[in-house]
C-alpha cells in the first residue's frame, strides 16, 4: 500500500478516537483545528500529493477527496448532536437576557393622514372613488369648464405627455369627479385620494408629485349650508373641537360660488407666528358648489341637481398639524424624522 494511504487510515483512526471523546463545543473546536483547519493533518495529506509517482496520483487523490469528505461529514454530525443536546444548549443560551428587539415599519405620516381624513369622510356617508393618474386634457381640464386660455393649461404648470397637448399627467384628482358623474346617477357622495403632478420648482412649500383628497356632494337641494357644515364638522374632527375656522372668497373655474377654508394657527392660538406667516390664519382647502357648467358635460341637468366640492393637499394638511415647515422632509427618508409619527 502507498506511504501515504497508510497514513491517512491512521488520521481516520486517531481522528475517530478524537471526535469520539468531543462532549462539547470547545473540545470539537480543537479537533476541527487539528484534522481540518488550514494547517490540519488532512491539509498536510494534500500537502505530501505532489511527492507521489504520477502513476499513483489519481487513485491517491481521490482516496485522500473521500477521506476528507468523510471525517468532514462525521464532524458536522457530531456538531448538530451536541447543538441538539439540552446540557450544551443550556451553557449557550441565557435566560436572564433581556430579547432582542426586532423593529419592524410603521406607516409613512402622509399615508397615516389619508386614511385619517377618509376614515372621517367615511363615517359622514362617503364613499372612495379612484381615476388614473395618466388623464386627457378633456377630463383634467375642459369638462372641468376650465376655458382654452387657462393658465394651468400651459406647459410651466402641466406635465404633457403628447405633443398636441391631449394626454398628460393629472394636476388634481378633480377628473375623478367627472369620471364618477358620468358612470353614476345622482346622489353622488364620494371622496378621491390620490397623488398628482405638476411643473413646479421644488421647494419648502411645492413639489412635483404630491397628494390630494377632494370630495363631491351631488343631490337635489343641496346648498352651500351642507357644505361648510361638512367641512366644519371634518375641522373639528381632524383638528380639534376648539379649532377656530372662516371661508373667505376665491376662484376655481368648476365651482360658484368658491371659498377657501381656513383654521386658526394651532401652534400661535392666532397670535402670529412663522408657520401662519405672522396672520394667526392657516389654509388648508378649497371648496365651492359645482359649476352648472361642470354639471352640463356629464348630463346632469342644473335646474335638478346641485352640488359641493372641495379639495385638500394632503401634504399641505399633514405639515400644518404636525408643525413641519418644508414638506421635501417626508419624502427624504430620514428615519430619524420618521420615527416622530
Amino acid at each position: 500500500m502507498n506511504a501515504l494511504l497508510e497514513k491517512s487510515d491512521h488520521i481516520q483512526r486517531e481522528f475517530d478516537e478524537a471526535l469520539a471523546q468531543a462532549n462539547d463545543r470547545d473540545e470539537l473546536e480543537r479537533v476541527r483545528i487539528r484534522f481540518l483547519s488550514r494547517n490540519g493533518l488532512v491539509a498536510q495529506l494534500f500537502e505530501q500529493l505532489k511527492d507521489v509517482p504520477i502513476e499513483e496520483k489519481p487513485s491517491v487523490g481521490k482516496a485522500l477527496n473521500i477521506l476528507k469528505a468523510r471525517i468532514l461529514d462525521q464532524f458536522n454530525e457530531k456538531k448538530r448532536l451536541l447543538e441538539r443536546s439540552t446540557g450544551d444548549r443550556g451553557k449557550e443560551l441565557d435566560l436572564t437576557l433581556p430579547g432582542r428587539p426586532r423593529p419592524i415599519g410603521t406607516r409613512h405620516p402622509i399615508t397615516q393622514t389619508i386614511d385619517e381624513i377618509r376614515q372621517i369622510f367615511v363615517s359622514m356617508g362617503f364613499s372612495i372613488a379612484y381615476g388614473p393618474e395618466i388623464e386627457s386634457d378633456y377630463y383634467n381640464f375642459e369638462a372641468l369648464n376650465f376655458p382654452p386660455d387657462h393658465p394651468a393649461r400651459d406647459m410651466q404648470d402641466t406635465f404633457f405627455l403628447s405633443k398636441g397637448k391631449k394626454v398628460l399627467l393629472r394636476t388634481h384628482t378633480s377628473p375623478v369627479q367627472i369620471r364618477t358623474m358620468e358612470r353614476q346617477r345622482p346622489p353622488v357622495r364620494e371622496i378621491m385620494p390620490g397623488r398628482v403632478y405638476r411643473n413646479e420648482a421644488v421647494s419648502a412649500r411645492s413639489l412635483v408629485s404630491f397628494h390630494q383628497i377632494e370630495g363631491l356632494y351631488v343631490d337635489r337641494g343641496v346648498t352651500f349650508s351642507d357644505l361648510k357644515g361638512t367641512l366644519v364638522a371634518f375641522a373639528r374632527q381632524f383638528y380639534g373641537k376648539d379649532v377656530q375656522y372662516r371661508f373667505r372668497p376665491t376662484f376655481f373655474p368648476f365651482t360658484e360660488p368658491s371659498a377657501d377654508m381656513h383654521i386658526s394657527c394651532f401652534l400661535c392660538k392666532g397670535s402670529g407666528c412663522r408657520m401662519c406667516k405672522y396672520g394667526g390664519w392657516l389654509e388648508i382647502l378649497g371648496a365651492g358648489m359645482v359649476h352648472p357648467h361642470v354639471f352640463k358635460y356629464v348630463g346632469y341637468d342644473p335646474e335638478k341637481y346641485s352640488g359641493f366640492a372641495f379639495g385638500m393637499g394632503i401634504e399641505r394638511i399633514a405639515s400644518l398639524r404636525y408643525g413641519v415647515d418644508d414638506i421635501r422632509m417626508f419624502y427624504e427618508n430620514d428615519v430619524r424624522f420618521l420615527r416622530q409619527f
